[in-house]
């Protein structure tokens, strides 16, 4: 699908949706890749989400997700997904908030946070350093400064 920030591809399952690439991502499989139907399974709602985020009417995704990680991916991504729409938190404030010392996991969040396949969906542009500084992000810090930027603008707050 066509957005603000370029061509986004989804991958879905029959439980959910499995990825979002972004332009810049590694690993994006080719259309002779592709072995299902692509209007089945959650995609039709998938595309009508991020079309109304990047348009700024949708603030919170309500998709099932396919997510494949380890148990502490899967706890990492669940807590992305509770920080709210125009804010960010630190890795350490990821890490506390999944019962983790900060100072011995921030790391690992950081890692997970980098593995996250459902980029947007599962809002890890809204992590930065503790220092509140854009760190590391798929889609290239121009990406992570465009979708908080857009974030921002629409919830009324300042992050920079």
């Amino acid at each position: 699908m066509t957005t603000s920030l370029g061509e986004l591809l989804l991958v879905a399952s029959p439980q959910g949706l499995v990825q979002v690439f972004l332009p810049t991502s590694k690993g994006v499989p080719s259309s002779s890749d592709e072995r299902h139907d692509p209007e089945a399974y959650c995609l039709p709602e998938a595309r009508h989400q991020l079309h109304a985020f990047f348009h700024g009417t949708l603030t919170t995704f309500d998709l099932p997700l396919d997510e494949r990680g380890s148990s502490f991916q899967l706890r990492v991504w669940a807590a992305l997904r509770e920080i709210p729409f125009g804010q960010t938190r630190s890795y350490g404030d990821i890490a506390t908030r999944i019962g983790e010392d900060p100072r011995v996991a921030s790391r690992a969040v950081g890692l997970a946070n980098g593995s996250n396949p459902n980029a947007i969906v599962t809002p890890c542009h809204r992590v930065v350093g503790a220092d509140g500084m854009l760190v590391g992000y798929a889609g290239g810090l121009h990406a992570k400064r465009w979708l908080l930027d857009h974030e921002a603008k629409l919830a009324g707050t300042v992050l920079f």
